[in-house]
């Protein structure tokens, strides 16, 4: 279930976080055999069932509560097992919709009782659990599992540090088990993969415009008309809703044949078919196949109107293979006239801001990538619009070849070992096989297309512009001897210079560069290699490396023995992976693996030989290159199947600081990944982070203090850092203010760690606080939301908020309630209300009009924004001198905050009560909100389940009924019966302020009846015993309401 799914399961890109099955039979069997394993492996391996998952694996399920039988305990919606880990947690909880399964016992279990629902539970289970394996047997069984590491020894050694013999035992055969299913589904997938067709939204377009051609008038006519329902056409070429591109669904066709009838039909990637029918989106049910599954519209065309059959035979129609069948090595078919205009679309598309030329939507990269257009289409393009002064490497070359078969003692370029002809541009052997290549979303799109700067006119060129031009054409041209000397003499000049690195560019010199790394010479190599690497700090010599081929040669000389070849290759494939596409390419050809494999050295030798030292700096090479393609999340997912995590937490040991930055750069770049948080944490890594924030270096310490802000979300390594006395150093990084990206890290990760109240406590002792309140202003919005945060954090603790006043914090605290940044104003808002809890901070809160900008915010679209300002609102009105003349002079403020409670947000809804309960301790207040029908929208809200919102909405719920007749609207909303179920919770706060709410909705006699129906006077006697002296008041005192109702009845009726 590891390699299966990531290679052979087939994916959507339409969502950008993860992405679903497509509904192919490919997908159906893998579904089918995962199903077969997991409902026989009770029975064939019922110890190996009874292991307890590392994580559980979560989904959201179609199953309910009465789907369960025996062995499970129903509580209302709720479902638990009766079986039971050794902690004495169930191995299986439904909390609907989400259901938690901890064993394989369980699972084979739940699938039985799935009964028709089986696939769609196990196509559920899979979607939200890409990797499996990880939560079954941990991340470091993950990366054995899936091929990319061999290692089966590092396997058995992880295996016996387990605490019992046994539960080894149990996880090697596991591990066993589901080796053999993911070698199992891999076969079985490499059978169908090998007679599947897949098609793409460009050759679907292609055989539309063909077929169109064919709609005319007269005896030759073909078909009626062929149109499309939607002639609206998505950036990756899709004419279907995106909600139907996540099933594959490319577009819907409606096509009139001369002899049939109308044909509905639907273009997908796995083929063509007829469906029920659809004129139009979003008719759901005529979105089902009602025919076979045809390999294109040609072929169903031929099955379903015999008059086509006959007439497109006529007119010589060959229809355009897919991208598929020339991967497999097929033959194209011959007519060359539509062929050709295929790939120059595809050109065109490619060729940004082509003079004269219509601005076409470009495919997104998935399409594009899947071989309608070949790195050679672009070279040759950019060879053609070329100025006609240049000379043309062809002819350069055929000049070569003729020195050459008159001097034969010579040694052209064309002749080394290995070596293309330098005419024709690098190519890859074959096109990729097809994955998805959609990138992180939060990956920027770095060295954008920039507009080249061309020089006006050829005075305004310097001389070693030409004097370059003159040294490519021997690189050309030349004997072996002759391509080292021009390298060589390339080298001395100042490369670092644009108009050097466009000169290389102009004549074609990267051509022969990058054929030079295929000779089998390895001073030419090592030449080209060191002219690449400078030359490529230059954004339009990266894309244009990218372009020819390069990285490709590049990770293939990652494999050889010659080690300064392997760091040269290294470094400029660093250089080179700055952008989105470049990353990709290295991940596709295997560069990954091949970077991680440099990682393996020795670095913290105390003496090293001059082989030892050769390697280190190999494995420099490695990591920088590691670190540039790690900003894209699949190359960081397959730096840790490559095994990467172990050799990075071995190389952050050594000494030399230019080993360190690029391996702590690439660790806080991965960091943004949980399982790197988690490895980062127990492979001991978080000492060696703290160690070097006491470097020199601050480039270093920037890189250390934003993997610990990373991984500080997690309590336990927010007490590593404090436990390896981490803290201090932080706190004197914050001197450091000049230097604006250290100081993003360093307050980043004080915010962090201050998250945990033993964390505040030393930075208190070290005056943090002091320094941080001297950050508010004049800093850029990446400091300031750091430390704003971190100052929310410190004051929970009444000290802090004295010490922020003292140090004059509040006033820029306020100041920065006006900012846009919606990060930012959550951690103000945070702030300004923990500061507000204290009435001296308040003072000035409200002299400084905080209160009303707080109430702004209000009106912000970001949920986030307004959560955290209602919750801040709640400490003000608490402290504020005159609190309801205060909110009343904020015109329409009233209002705003009743309409909150239509919000679907829980946080916003809950703080919006909390807010509300607070206002309608003021009777005024409480009168006007009542009057913007306050009442019918809480009573709208207990039903939610949410013991969040569910205490603050029972504390508004008491304090509303304190006015009119609202405890009567309440009862008439149906407000009462479920705030009576509020106090089977297991929170014990919701149950003191459901029982204050119950006490005044009890005045009324006809809510005492409902609460008496729904069974509160059992519930409230228990709740009478309790420790909490406000809970026992107001349980005691429904019971009585509820008691003299029925003492009146009584007499009323028996006199």
């Amino acid at each position: 279930m590891g390699a299966s799914l990531t290679r052979a399961a087939q994916w959507t890109t339409a969502s950008s976080a993860t992405g679903k099955l497509e509904i192919t039979p490919l997908n159906e069997s893998l579904l089918k055999e995962i199903l077969r394993f997991v409902e026989q492996f009770s029975s064939r391996h019922p110890q190996e069932a009874k292991h307890v998952f590392k994580e559980p694996l979560q989904w959201s399920t179609t199953l309910v509560a009465s789907d369960f039988k025996t062995d499970y305990d129903i509580n209302g919606p709720t479902v638990q097992s009766q079986e039971k880990d050794s902690e004495g947690h169930p191995l299986l909880q439904l909390s609907p919709p989400t259901i938690s399964v901890h064993s394989f016992s369980q699972l084979s279990k739940l699938v039985q009782l799935a009964d028709d629902k089986k696939l769609k539970e196990v196509r559920a289970c899979l979607e939200e659990n890409r990797d499996p394996v990880v939560k079954i047997l941990g991340p470091s069984f993950a990366t054995v599992l899936d091929g990319e590491d061999t290692s089966v020894l590092r396997l058995v050694d992880k295996v016996k540090q387990g605490d019992q013999a046994t539960d080894s035992e149990v996880q090697v055969k596991l591990f066993l088990l589901l080796q053999h299913l993911d070698n199992q589904l891999l076969s079985n997938s490499l059978k169908q993969i090998s007679q599947e067709v897949r098609l793409n939204p460009a050759v679907v377009k292609t055989e539309v415009e063909l077929l169109k051609r064919f709609c005319s008038e007269g005896e030759k006519r073909v078909l009626k008309s062929v149109r499309y329902t939607s002639d609206y056409e998505f950036g990756n070429g899709c004419h279907t809703p995106p909600w139907r591109q996540v099933h594959g669904e490319i577009c819907y066709l409606v096509i009139e044949p001369c002899d049939t009838e109308t044909l509905y039909i639907t273009c997908s990637t796995a083929g063509v078919f007829l469906n029920g029918g659809i004129k139009q989106e979003g008719e759901e049910n005529a979105y089902e196949r009602t025919s076979d599954m045809h390999k294109d519209l040609v072929t169903l065309l031929r099955n379903r109107s015999p008059h086509f059959a006959e007439n497109i035979n006529k007119q010589k129609i060959q229809h355009v293979e897919s991208v598929d069948a020339e991967e497999q090595g097929q033959p194209q078919r011959s007519y060359e006239h539509q062929e050709k205009n295929v790939h120059e679309r595809a050109r065109q598309q490619h060729t940004p801001n082509k003079p004269g030329g219509k601005k076409k939507l470009e495919p997104s990269p998935r399409w594009k990538n899947l071989g309608l257009m070949s790195p050679y289409d672009k070279a040759e393009e950019k060879k053609a619009s070329k100025g006609s002064g240049k000379e043309k490497s062809g002819e350069v070359q055929k000049k070569m070849l003729r020195s050459d078969s008159k001097k034969k003692a010579e040694f052209s370029v064309s002749s080394l070992p290995g070596r293309q002809s330098s005419q024709k541009t690098k190519t890859p052997a074959g096109v990729v096989p097809v994955e998805d290549f959609s990138e992180s979303s939060s990956e920027s799109e770095e060295d954008e297309e920039q507009p080249e700067r061309r020089p006006e006119s050829n005075t305004d060129l310097p001389s070693e512009y030409w004097q370059i031009q003159k040294l490519v054409k021997y690189l050309k041209g030349g004997n072996q001897t002759a391509t080292v000397i021009a390298l060589c003499a390339m080298r001395d000049f100042n490369l670092v210079q644009e108009t050097c690195q466009l000169a290389i560019r102009d004549v074609g010199g990267l051509e022969v560069l990058i054929n030079l790394l295929d000779t089998e010479e390895i001073k030419c190599k090592i030449g080209s290699l060191k002219i690449l690497r400078k030359i490529s700090h230059n954004s339009q010599i990266r894309r244009a490396i990218a372009d020819l081929g390069g990285l490709q040669t590049m990770v293939k000389i990652l494999d050889s023995p010659v080690k300064d070849l392997k760091a040269l290759a290294a470094e400029t494939i660093a250089n080179v992976a700055k952008f989105r596409r470049a990353r990709r390419t290295v991940r596709q050809y295997g560069g990954i693996k091949r970077l991680v494999e440099l990682l393996d050295c020795v670095p913290d030798s105390a003496t090293l030989t001059a082989e030892q030292e050769r390697d280190v700096e190999v494995a420099r090479c490695g990591a920088l290159a590691l670190w540039s393609c790690s900003k894209s999340t699949r190359n960081k997912e397959a730096i840790r199947k490559a095994g990467g995590i172990p050799l990075l937490g071995r190389l952050l040991k050594s000494p030399h600081e230019n080993m360190l930055i690029p391996v702590v750069g690439t660790l806080q770049e991965c960091a943004s990944e949980r399982s790197y948080r988690i490895a980062i944490q127990t492979e001991g890594m978080i000492e060696d982070l703290v160690k070097n924030l006491s470097s020199d270096n601050d480039e270093l310490q920037m890189h250390c203090a934003s993997a610990i802000f990373k991984c500080a979300e997690d309590k336990r390594t927010r007490d590593l850092v404090r436990q390896y006395e981490g803290l201090q150093p932080l706190v004197s990084l914050l001197s450091k203010a000049d230097n604006k990206q250290l100081l993003a890290a360093t307050t980043g990760a004080i915010w962090k760690c201050s998250i945990s109240m033993e964390n505040v406590a030393k930075f208190q002792e070290y005056k943090a606080l002091e320094t941080l309140v001297g950050l508010l202003t004049e800093q850029p919005e990446e400091v300031l939301v750091n430390v704003v945060g971190a100052l929310g954090e410190c004051a929970q603790i009444p000290a802090n908020r004295a010490t922020i006043r003292k140090c004059g914090g509040i006033q820029p605290l306020v100041n920065l309630l006006t900012g846009t940044n919606q990060a930012l104003l959550v951690n103000v808002t945070k702030a300004v209300g923990a500061c507000a809890t204290e009435i001296d901070n308040m003072t000035i809160i409200d002299r400084l009009d905080g209160v009303r900008l707080l109430w702004s915010l209000l009106k912000n679209p970001n949920a986030d924004v307004q959560a955290s300002a209602a919750w801040a609102i709640c400490p003000c009105i608490e402290n504020a001198k005159d609190a309801g003349e205060m909110v009343r002079s904020f015109v329409g403020g009233l209002e705003l905050i009743v309409n909150l409670l239509k919000s679907t947000n829980k946080e916003v809804l809950a703080s919006v009560c909390a807010a509300i309960a607070k206002i309608a301790k003021d009777k005024e207040n409480l009168a006007v909100i009542t009057d913007h029908g306050v009442v019918p929208m809480l009573a709208k809200l207990t039903n939610t389940t949410d013991d969040r919102l569910r205490r603050h909405l029972a504390e508004a719920v008491a304090r509303c009924c304190m006015w009119g007749s609202n405890r009567v609207s309440f009862g008439e909303a149906g407000a009462v019966a479920p705030l009576v179920r509020y106090l089977k919770s297991k929170d014990s706060s919701v149950h003191q302020a459901t029982a204050q709410a119950l006490l005044q909705l009890s005045k009324d006699p006809n809510n005492c009846i409902t609460m008496h129906e729904n069974g509160v006077v059992k519930l409230l006697i228990g709740m009478m015993g309790s420790t909490d002296e406000i809970l026992q008041e107001a349980a005691a005192g429904c019971v009585a309401n509820i008691r003299r109702l029925a003492l009146a009845n009584d007499k009323a009726r028996y006199g």
